[in-house]
């Protein structure tokens, strides 16, 4: 028989006896002190203060732990590689790493992971929960490292040097990649085209070029793209956003290439060259029309009469002349034209402008055509001939009045 307390609760600890019930989740305790402890978690009572940070802790003995951490304490050692913890449980975590196990399972796509806060990470992707966001932009993350490398586009810091040629870096994977240049290391290489890639996920995003696969998709028109990048620049013709100023002109533009190229004209800049009249172009798109001066190529057909044309944009001006359509209206007179250039020259009518004159009786006309119809007075030419009586005439009005005799 035992005839004192404290050898009656230890007799309960070899025993296995729970005489102590917490009335909130049912759990067994074998005594009253463990018990109370325990009610802690339930009515949130932290009787423990960190002196230095003042964190509260339920237990005395998670406070001793934390303390490590200001004092820099790591009395737990890995046996195999002697790393050092402040806590054997961040040891028996880490021991994971030698030993291979990994205990915690993804219940949605079965994955498995060594750490239950690796599990957590993991699941937003399957939510799709972004929970941190940058003060400055407003972007969300679904990860507070991923927040913390992003916020150095901010600041600007680069806490990562390349050794070789002391470039700074945001990142430490984008360091890794940089060194890959002063190694020649390319160990990903495609199978098709025999181009080598350093890193695997570059060789998959060129392997698109070869499967046609556009495996992003966007919303509203449905057109499909090769990459994500192109995917977001392409919303912004459906958003309308110009995002991009120019800071001379103000001149807002979808895309920063837009930008660039706009500023040619600014710096008159025309870095492309025509290999055959050396004519030089602010863009390489005005190049490939320009080359087609010289090959004579006209690759753009009217489905309704089957002419030809160099450029796209001739053929869609063309096209109205079919559709009878007349988008540009003078501001005074409300005519109507199909050609901006018509409305240019239809202008000088209420301008007065007079560009052309003719060296020989100094008349001014509004148009080089109507220059050149008035220089047939003084040339005589008569261009216009009746198929019936051959008789010749100046203009073709004339000649048209004329076939009404024989008619």
């Amino acid at each position: 028989m035992f005839t004192h307390s404290n050898d009656f609760k230890n007799m309960r600890k070899h025993s296995g006896e729970q005489l102590f019930k917490c009335e909130a989740c049912e759990k067994m305790f074998i005594n009253d002190s463990c018990l109370k402890t325990h009610m802690r978690k339930h009515n949130g009572e932290k009787p423990f203060k960190c002196v230095v940070c003042e964190k509260m802790f339920t237990q005395n003995s998670s406070l001793k732990m934390h303390m490590r951490l200001h004092s820099g304490e790591k009395p737990i050692k890995c046996k195999v590689c002697e790393k050092m913890f402040t806590q054997n449980g961040l040891l028996k975590e880490h021991m994971k790493i030698h030993t291979g196990e990994k205990t915690v399972k993804c219940k949605i796509c079965e994955k498995m992971f060594t750490r239950k806060c690796n599990l957590k990470e993991h699941m937003l992707i399957h939510t799709g929960e972004k929970p941190f966001k940058c003060e400055v932009c407003e972007k969300m993350f679904a990860h507070n490292t991923h927040l913390k490398e992003h916020m150095r586009i901010h600041t600007g810091e680069k806490p990562f040097t390349c050794e070789i040629c002391e470039k700074m870096f945001t990142h430490n994977g984008t360091l890794k990649m940089h060194m890959k240049i002063h190694t020649g290391e390319k160990t990903f290489n495609c199978e098709i085209c025999e181009n080598f890639f350093p890193r695997k996920d570059k060789l998959m995003i060129h392997m698109r070029i070869h499967t046609g696969e556009k495996p992003f998709k966007c919303d509203i028109c449905e057109k499909m793209f090769t990459h994500k990048s192109t995917l977001k620049m392409h919303m912004i013709i459906h958003s309308g956003e110009k995002p991009f100023k120019c800071e001379i002109c103000e001149k807002m533009f979808k895309h920063n290439g837009h930008l660039k190229e706009h500023m040619r004209i600014h710096t008159g800049e025309k870095p492309f060259k025509c290999e055959i009249c050396d004519k030089i172009f602010t863009r390489k798109g005005h190049l490939k029309e320009h080359l087609i001066i010289h090959t004579g190529e006209k690759p753009f057909k009217c489905e309704v009469c089957e002419k030809m044309f160099t450029h796209n944009t001739h053929l869609k001006e063309h096209m109205r002349i079919h559709t009878g359509e007349k988008p540009l209206t003078c501001e005074i007179c409300e005519k109507m034209f199909t050609h901006n250039g018509t409305l240019k020259m239809h202008m000088r009518i209420h301008t007065g402008e007079k560009t052309f004159n003719c060296e020989i009786c100094e008349n001014f006309f509004p148009r080089k055509d109507k220059l050149m119809i008035h220089m047939r007075i003084h040339t005589g030419e008569k261009p216009f001939k009746c198929d019936i009586c051959e008789k010749m005439f100046t203009h073709n009005g004339t000649l048209k009045m004329h076939m009404r005799i024989h008619n």
